[in-house]
């Protein structure tokens, strides 16, 4: 495999870039994954995970357009029946202040 050819990878595939900035790989070690595997291994799935924001919003979006409001209710029953055992019993509730008369000293 060339350099050339390996150039032309790296240009399809900035997420490379990205990877080897965030840790603290060099582009040593990719050119050498790329002489022995090939573009078309399996081996760069893992440096091809990372996924665009918009990717993962419009991933959400489709996940909520396509949710079934049965499971979407019963996820937040589950979730508030979670909460309810976390509570550890009432808190003293606080008695609102009632301004004492201006004519009474100490409790006369």
């Amino acid at each position: 495999m060339s350099k050339e050819t390996f150039k032309l990878f790296v240009k399809k595939h900035p997420e490379l870039a990205e990877y080897s900035i965030k840790n603290n790989i060099s582009f040593q070690k990719f050119y050498e994954i790329y002489d022995m595997y090939g573009e078309e291994s399996t081996v760069w799935n893992k440096y091809f995970k990372t996924k665009n924001v918009k990717e993962t919003g419009n991933d959400i979006l489709t996940k909520l357009k396509n949710a079934n409001p049965k499971d979407l209710q019963k996820g937040i029953t589950n979730l508030q029946k979670a909460l309810s055992m976390l509570d550890f019993g009432e808190t003293e509730k606080e008695t609102p202040y009632e301004a004492r008369p201006i004519y009474k000293y100490f409790e006369d």
